[in-house]
């Protein structure tokens, strides 16, 4: 057999072994020319061998730089660099190595991923997530069950006022249905495809909700983000922006909402630029506004600015017709995460929940439904009173108990004993609150900054 023969068969062998590799692999001479193609590298990059085949190496990047003439430069390898090939730009990862013959640099052989699946599920991941996103307001108002005459009439406003770019406050009592109310708003106004976004400003301390709300620059504080980070008002740009319990917030952060409402631009923390936004505001509060504006923790410009058209949400106690309906969905609904499907409430039942005055509104009523449903036993699908857990047939601590904790002498001056007994209070109405402040100082009668004041007195700030 001559040598030309057995390099024929070497070269067919190579061929044949290159060919049956998934991953494409094309190989270049120490002057970069295209040397060895496979079959799996013209099914990706969808070129011919005469468009590569002694041509530059460069010839089938769409965007990037040659890693083969990279490797050829240093004689080094290179791995998992990413760049377009082809035609149709298919998105790859190039690994390459330096092809040694008796000690000498004879060329470069490269390895090329397929990425583009990957790529394209992952664009199509950051899409969803932004869909979802955008779809965070969840609820419309045909969500919002009652027939009353009060509830027909918030609804009625909240439609007219959906329709008008008209800031919107919402009030009323804890667990009536703001949150619901502001989602109903934004699905039926022009920022319907745009973003829903929500915050508690009872929920954050006051340096917190500031950079939440107008976001903040690199190293403006401690543990800041390198680059920085958008705030709510940014990310809900074109959209609407839900702040629920406005009552608590600072006079400082106030004053930067009213800068938003009246000229559209924030100010990010640490920054001293304005920058524009499109951010449709509405506002909630079960708190006494008239009364934190006479105690001066409110601002009158601000309270003129974000009660242009205010929406009075009723307490459950004041449309007690609605009652059975809401029941009914809550049933319904829960009883399929319960697995207890099919299961109804009794005329009893009913009547012993017409009877209460709902204090906690809604929410409640939904805890209270859901509590009966744990109650009920396997083959039980009937809701009866004895199932029924309201807030009055909890057990509580006997009073007996507590008097005999409030006349404990521990050796205390009066004022110690006045501090020791207010800071159980505090604890105590937060917990009863759910750590909801607004609802807690309204519990205790006191204003919220008062409320403020004495949790930092006595170190209960979370």
């Amino acid at each position: 057999m001559t040598p030309e023969i057995e390099l024929k068969e070497a070269e067919h062998v190579l061929k044949n072994i290159i060919d049956s590799v998934q991953d494409a692999i094309s190989v270049v001479d120490e002057k970069g020319m295209g040397l060895i193609f496979n079959k799996a590298y013209y099914r990706l990059t969808g070129l011919e061998e005469k468009d590569v085949l002694q041509k530059p190496a460069a010839v089938d990047i769409a965007e990037g730089e040659s890693i083969h003439m990279k490797v050829l430069s240093t004689g080094k390898p290179i791995r998992g660099v990413p760049m377009k090939v082809g035609p149709y730009r298919r998105d790859v990862l190039v690994s390459c190595a330096p092809l040694i013959i008796n000690g000498l640099l004879r060329g470069s052989v490269g390895i090329i991923h397929d990425v583009s699946e990957m790529r394209s599920l992952y664009e199509e991941l950051k899409i969803t997530r932004q869909k979802v996103r955008h779809l965070e307001a969840k609820y419309t108002f045909e969500d919002i069950i009652g027939q009353s005459n009060k509830i027909k009439e918030a609804i009625s406003n909240a439609q007219v006022a959906a329709l008008t770019p008209v800031n919107v406050l919402l009030r009323g009592d804890c667990g009536t249905g703001k949150e619901l109310f502001a989602h109903a708003i934004h699905d039926a106004s022009h920022r319907r495809e745009k973003k829903f976004l929500r915050v508690n400003c009872s929920a954050l301390h006051e340096n917190l909700l500031e950079s939440e709300l107008f976001g903040y620059t690199e190293g403006s504080f401690t543990g800041a983000l390198k680059k920085g980070r958008r705030g709510l008002f940014e990310e809900a740009d074109g959209g609407t922006l839900f702040l629920d319990e406005i009552g608590s917030m600072s006079l400082n952060l106030q004053a930067k909402l009213l800068r938003v409402l009246q000229e559209g631009e924030i100010v990010k923390v640490g920054d001293s630029k304005a920058a524009p936004v499109d951010v449709r505001v509405i506002t909630a509060t079960n708190a006494n506004l008239e009364q934190l504006l006479r105690e001066g923790s409110f601002r009158r410009d601000l309270y003129y600015r974000l009660n242009v058209f205010p929406i009075y949400i009723p307490p459950l106690h004041e449309r007690s017709s609605d009652i059975p309906s809401i029941a009914r969905h809550f049933l319904n609904h829960i009883s399929q995460d319960y697995n207890r499907t099919g299961a109804s409430l009794s005329q009893e039942a009913m009547d012993k929940l017409l009877a209460y005055d709902w204090p906690g509104n809604v929410r409640e009523l939904k805890n209270v439904i859901a509590r009966a449903l744990i109650n009920l036993k396997r083959d039980e699908l009937v809701v009866k009173p004895k199932h029924l857990m309201l807030p009055a047939d909890l057990p509580r601590e006997g009073p007996r108990e507590r008097e005999k904790e409030g006349e404990e002498y521990r050796g205390e001056t009066l004022a110690q004993i006045k501090a020791r007994c207010e800071k159980r209070a505090l604890a105590s109405a937060l917990k009863e609150c759910d750590g909801n402040k607004t609802e807690a100082a309204k519990v205790l009668g006191i204003s919220i900054r008062s409320l403020y004041n004495k949790l930092q007195r006595y170190e209960l700030e979370e």
